[in-house]
């Protein structure tokens, strides 16, 4: 279904900018930043000056350098997290739903039990015996919003099947692959979207949390998570090195938010228009 980005309204534009902005600035670290994200170069606390247009932080590292860098770290891990949580999600979800029977409650009993355990718990305990490495972080975070993408994609896909595009489908032979991605995905676009920016804006600041407490990216690597850690007793002194990465976070999250609302309301509405032409 295809959207046009021009009428997609001010707010969901303006999102689209500001996700563009931070991906590009993620992109182009090498190139846009002041200096090396791990460069010591001036004092720590330092007030924003034309110098550094943020400040340091609490060792005196430049914040915007280290802002420019951790949002390199937050789109590869939140994105790639996301994406696998996605294919995985998605894939059993639908597949469950076709196939029913003992082969659906296995499945669904298996993701209530990863479902029944809270998720930082679960993070903390296989992080604090596997090394918190991207790749470990990534299969983390994916194996806990899978979960969550299972539940949805199965609750759609249970409503899809019993429909007669898919009945003749199953009828002239189609292949399960074929079934899933030809007829029942083009019909659960629509709310699997919302929850892909749910689950990405989930991902950000999950990482940010593991990142505060430690156990998420590692020092000296630069993330917004552990930028607020270094820097959150300056919070008392109205440094704002903790804030600005903080206010990032938070901007990030909100944006994906507005830009898939957006783009949600906009294929329903093309959705109706074209059903009631």
């Amino acid at each position: 279904m295809k959207v046009s980005w021009r009428n997609l309204g001010f707010s969901t534009s303006i999102s689209l900018v500001i996700i563009a902005l931070l991906a590009g600035a993620a992109l182009l670290a090498p190139i846009i930043s002041p200096y090396a994200p791990n460069d010591i170069v001036s004092d720590i606390w330092q007030a924003p000056c034309a110098r550094f247009l943020l400040g340091t932080d609490n060792v005196g590292r430049d914040v915007l350098s280290r802002l420019i860098w951790g949002a390199r770290i937050t789109f590869i891990v939140a994105g790639g997290a996301t994406m696998l949580s996605f294919t995985l999600g998605v894939s059993l979800g639908f597949a469950a739903a076709l196939m029913r029977g003992w082969a659906d409650q296995l499945l669904s009993r298996a993701v209530d039990l990863l479902m029944a355990i809270p998720t930082l718990i679960f993070a903390l305990v296989v992080l604090s015996v596997l090394p918190a490495n991207l790749k470990v972080l990534i299969l983390v975070i994916a194996l806990l919003d899978a979960t969550r993408v299972f539940r949805v994609s199965r609750a759609i896909a249970t409503d899809v099947v019993v429909m007669e595009f898919v009945e003749a489908a199953r009828v002239r032979g189609e292949s399960w692959g074929w079934i899933m991605w030809r007829e029942i995905m083009p019909n659960a676009i629509s709310p699997l979207l919302a929850e892909l920016g749910l689950r990405f804006v989930f991902a950000v600041i999950f990482l940010s949390t593991l990142s505060f407490l430690g156990l998420g990216i590692q020092p000296p690597t630069a993330d917004w998570g552990g930028m607020v850690r270094d820097n959150k007793e300056g919070i008392v002194f109205g440094v704002s090195a903790a804030l600005i990465p903080g206010g990032a976070i938070a901007t990030l999250a909100i944006s994906v938010n507005l830009l898939v609302d957006g783009v949600l309301k906009r294929t329903t509405s093309l959705r109706g228009r074209r059903e009631d032409g």
